[in-house]
């Protein structure tokens, strides 16, 4: 693989880490720590994700349980899960905060099917972009002189292998997020 091909392919797979991290705190009808985890909450005089102060696991399959590491954070925690207005409401029980997941209508399946769909899409914008660029790159290189032609169509190629193989795997993993959103 040329180094452009590399480049490219570096910054793609940063592209699909990114959709990876956005379809987890897409809501399902499952409990899922990846609702909470990236939410950030006011504590110690900055801004905090959860994960980052509490360990979230879900003992019921409509619950999460959020375990403050500092019992003195709860509160702040759950105030900072209530700002997300993510469509649920923590309640504080003792030293864990407990939230109870709502059973999803058929509207809001349709709604979060919509927000997995663009998820996608914006994903291969960003891996199209990286396209581009490392074409022009490449086109940049033999202007100058110091790659053949042959050598600029084999990287274009390579280049637009690379691109087929993410956008299919983005496809891939929206559809398979669409399915666990349709899922009842």
């Amino acid at each position: 693989m040329s180094t452009f091909g590399d480049q490219a392919k570096s910054k793609m797979t940063v592209a699909i880490e990114h959709l990876k991290e956005k379809l987890k705190a897409i809501r399902t009808g499952r409990a899922n720590p990846g609702m909470v985890e990236t939410v950030t909450v006011d504590v110690y005089g900055s801004q905090m994700r959860v994960k980052d102060l509490a360990s979230i696991t879900t003992p019921e399959s409509r619950q999460l349980l959020i375990t403050p590491f500092d019992m003195n954070n709860k509160a702040a925690i759950a105030k900072g899960i209530e700002k997300a207005n993510l469509g649920f409401m923590p309640i504080v029980d003792g030293n864990v905060i407990r939230i109870k997941i709502p059973q999803m209508d058929e509207r809001m399946r349709e709604e979060m099917k919509k927000v997995c769909h663009k998820e996608g899409e914006d994903c291969k914008i960003v891996i199209r972009n990286h396209r581009r660029d490392a074409n022009e790159h490449v086109r940049k290189q033999k202007k100058d002189g110091t790659v053949s032609e042959d050598e600029m169509k084999r990287c274009e190629k390579e280049i637009q292998d690379l691109t087929d193989k993410f956008c299919k795997e983005a496809d891939d993993l929206v559809s398979k997020k669409e399915k666990e959103v349709s899922t009842i």
